[in-house]
Parts: C-alpha cells; sequence; structure tokens
C-alpha cells in the first residue's frame, strides 16, 4: 500500500511538473504544431464514451472525411484524476472529450493547447460558428482552447394537469415573481404525515444552482476568473431557493422525494403527478415523449429577476492535450466532428431512430446556432399534440437567451463549493452568507493552486 501511495504522489508531482506556469509552454508548443498539415497517421482519441445514434453518426461522418488517419478511440468517460496521470506518465492522447467546466483549468496548468491557429488553418470562426456564450465557456487570456459541442438549455417544464386540478395558470410560473410563484406552489402542495406526496415547484436546487444565481443577478466569477461566490449579490437566488423548498417541506424532504422519482421510467414525475413544474434541460422532453397521451405538458422560460427569459451554457468540448504527437489530425477531427454537415448527419440520424420508435423528435441543440436552425427546419415536425409542440418551441427560443457561467480555472470547484453553500444553506446549516464565505474560501485555495507557478 505504501508503494501505491508513493507512486501515486510521484505521479501527482509530475503532473505538477508539467503544468507549469499558466499557459506559456502550451502556447509555444502551438505555434510550433503544423495544424495545417495534411491529416494522415494515427490520431488517439479517448472520451467519446457510449456514442448513441447522434455521436456514432458524428463520428462515421468524420471518419469519411479523413480517409488517410486512422482513429484509434478510447470510448470509456473522461477522469481528471486519470488525465493528469496519463499525461505525466508520457500517455498522452490527441484529443480527449471533457465537460466545459475542466477547460480552463487545463488551460492554466499549461496541460492543453490554444486553439486559435487549429481554427484559423481550418477557416473556422468560432464566435460565428458557435453561440458566443459557448466559446465563452472555452476562453481564457484571450484565447480558445476548445472546440465546443451541445448546448442543451434549462426551462421550466410545466404539467398542466396538475395545475389544473389546484387552479394555477402557466403564467403563475414566473421566476422572476417570486411572490405570485409562491403562491402557486402553496395551492399545488400536498403532503401527506408531513412528507411531500406532491411537488408545486421542483427547482431543482443543486442540479440548478448556478441558473438561479445567476438568473438572480448573482456573479461566480470576476473578468479574470477568480471566484467570487461570496458576492452579496449570490444571495437572492438562495434566498428564493430557501423560500421555495421551506413552502414544501423544507429542503431535506423535497430532497429525499425527489430522489425517490422514477425520472426515466414509466412511473416518472409527471406521469404520477408528482409535480406541478420542474426546471429540466432541453434532453429531458425526450425521456417523456413515449408517455406524450398521457400527459398535458407546456414550457416556460426560466426568467431573470428583471423579467426576461434567462439561461445558462452547458456541455461538453475537445481539447488537445500538450505532447499530443498528432495534432494537425486532432484539429481536423474536432472541427469535422462540430462542422454543420456533422450535425446534419446526426439530425438525419436522430430522425431515422424516431421514425423507428415512433417517438417524437425534439431536434438536436448543437451548440452551433446553424446547425440547430437547420436541423430544426429539415428534421423537426409537429407531433400532433399542441403542448407537446409548444415545448419544443420554448425550448427553442431559450437557447438565444444564453450566458455563460464564467471561464475559470478552477470551473469545477467552484460549481462543487456552489451546490455545497446552496445544500448548507437551504438546511439552515448556515446562513447564506456563512455558506457562501465558505464556499468562496474553498474555491479560491483551488483558484491559487490551479494559477500558481
Amino acid at each position: 500500500m505504501r508503494k501505491r501511495i508513493l507512486s501515486i504522489a510521484a505521479l501527482a508531482a509530475s503532473a505538477m511538473v508539467l503544468a507549469g506556469c499558466g499557459g506559456g509552454g502550451a502556447a509555444e508548443q502551438a505555434e510550433d504544431a503544423d495544424f495545417g498539415a495534411e491529416p494522415s497517421g494515427t490520431l488517439n482519441a479517448w472520451g467519446f464514451e457510449n456514442a448513441d445514434d447522434v455521436g456514432q453518426s458524428r463520428l462515421d461522418y468524420a471518419a469519411e472525411q479523413l480517409s488517410d488517419v486512422e482513429i484509434e478511440l478510447d470510448a470509456t468517460a473522461f477522469d481528471a484524476q486519470k488525465f493528469t496521470t496519463r499525461l505525466a506518465s508520457g500517455d498522452v492522447p490527441d484529443v480527449v472529450q471533457m465537460d466545459r467546466r475542466y477547460v480552463t483549468t487545463y488551460a492554466a496548468q499549461d496541460l492543453i493547447m490554444p486553439l486559435d491557429q487549429c481554427f484559423e488553418e481550418q477557416d473556422v470562426s468560432p464566435r460565428e460558428h458557435w453561440y458566443p456564450f459557448v466559446i465563452d465557456d472555452v476562453t481564457h487570456e484571450d484565447a480558445v482552447w476548445a472546440v465546443p459541442q451541445f448546448y442543451q438549455p434549462p426551462a421550466i417544464l410545466v404539467n398542466k394537469k396538475v395545475l389544473n386540478e389546484a387552479g394555477v395558470t402557466v403564467d403563475q410560473i414566473d421566476t422572476s415573481k417570486p411572490d405570485v410563484l409562491l403562491e402557486a406552489i402553496g395551492k399545488m402542495y400536498q403532503e401527506s404525515g408531513g412528507v411531500p406526496s406532491r411537488l408545486g415547484f421542483d427547482p431543482v436546487p443543486t442540479g440548478q444552482g448556478g441558473l438561479w444565481i445567476l438568473g438572480m443577478g448573482g456573479q461566480l466569477t470576476d473578468d479574470k476568473g477568480a471566484p467570487t461566490l461570496d458576492d452579496p449579490s449570490n444571495i437572492a437566488g438562495i434566498e428564493i431557493l430557501k423560500q421555495i423548498t421551506d413552502a414544501q417541506g423544507g429542503f431535506a424532504s423535497v430532497k429525499s422525494f425527489t430522489d425517490s422519482f422514477d425520472t426515466f421510467g414509466d412511473n416518472n414525475q409527471y406521469v404520477a403527478g408528482q409535480v406541478g413544474a420542474q426546471v429540466n434541460a432541453q434532453w429531458y422532453p425526450n425521456v417523456l415523449s413515449p408517455y406524450i397521451d398521457q400527459l398535458e405538458l407546456e414550457a416556460v422560460p426560466f426568467r431573470n429577476a428583471d423579467g426576461e427569459p434567462f439561461s445558462v451554457a452547458s456541455g461538453t468540448a475537445f481539447v488537445v492535450p500538450v505532447g499530443a504527437k498528432n495534432p494537425a489530425a486532432a484539429c481536423a477531427w474536432m472541427v469535422e466532428l462540430t462542422s454543420n454537415e456533422a450535425w446534419m448527419a446526426a439530425g438525419e440520424a436522430r430522425a431515422e431512430t424516431r421514425k423507428a420508435d415512433g417517438g417524437v423528435n425534439t431536434g438536436l441543440f448543437t451548440g452551433s446556432p446553424g446547425a440547430d436552425q437547420a436541423i430544426r427546419e429539415q428534421y423537426v415536425a409537429e407531433s400532433g399534440n399542441a403542448g407537446f409542440d409548444q415545448v419544443i418551441s420554448t425550448y427553442y427560443e431559450v437557447v438565444e437567451y444564453g450566458q455563460s457561467f464564467g471561464s475559470s480555472p478552477a470551473g469545477q470547484e467552484i460549481q462543487n463549493e456552489l451546490n455545497n453553500a446552496i445544500t448548507a444553506a437551504l438546511l439552515g446549516d448556515k446562513t447564506p452568507e456563512e455558506a457562501l464565505g465558505d464556499a468562496q474560501n474553498a474555491a479560491m485555495r483551488a483558484y491559487e493552486k490551479a494559477t500558481a507557478g
């Protein structure tokens, strides 16, 4: 055991040596890399796990475009510890897929290359091809460090059967009007023996914490990416979340109840009438489409403190690690995978899948406005259910109101610490100020470690 601990410590130390001092080495290697060379040889990619019809169709398209490249794909899930260990040991993939929250961390630690030259060689303008706020997620020190994919915005999915039974109208599900919303929640909420049996509104406080904090006027980072969790503007989001959960038996009861939902099953929370409304990302209506004849659904935007529709960006991205042996093929492969043509191939594959399984095609939210619109126009047809069609349209509308969570070398830690703060405050273990202060201290330690020379 002692040898194993020493081995891990040595690898971690090697990773710190690789990390260097904030981007100089990575920038130099990117300058030396010939991103414009003809793609050939072997490409080693990691992280494209469990490819469905959308993923496989894009993989097939990219392989067709790069016929001189032999693609070796490690389809296991990305793991942060494994990533630094592989780089420290010299086992460096050419491309890695990861959550966008990690990208700036590795950029600051000098573990991945900036890709501006890659985009230039491939004749891609990032802020034209992708939504600007998606590019914001992977921008650090005026450079773009990843090729992003996907942006599935959150909105509020409304169970009209529950609303109608309680005498609540859809326009009362308005996050910018807490008093109106709380009154509606009170009418819909039900409990048995002090335990919730139906929520008026599930705000998904830890899963969608950033949405609530930013939407209510808060900020998670400053313009340099340093955490700002203790900013007083962040209190408003926690306070409204506490009001919502306290009105329904308290956070512990709400969390216990929502954890029991059959979210992906036949007795999901909408079919079972366990929620009147719930914050959900764009992918969730796909889960509900087999039950379309049992449901009466509608969707409304999450609204910020000013009453405007609001959403936040999230998704994955491809990066090229420092030490990659085939950056030219990596660059071409990433760009091909996220091209409009690749996404149209995915749109066709998804349409065929939905035709075969009888489901509703809700569209694809790719991170690229051109691809999103083209897929919608060609492959998203009316379902025959007016409510479900309205849900699909709402998600297409809110995608335009996106905002980045903020690019930070401590991005993942900021998210984790924010969730810790929200949990502590909603449970009443700490005041919002205390919870955010503790979260800020922890996130700042991670930021200082990530940016240390």
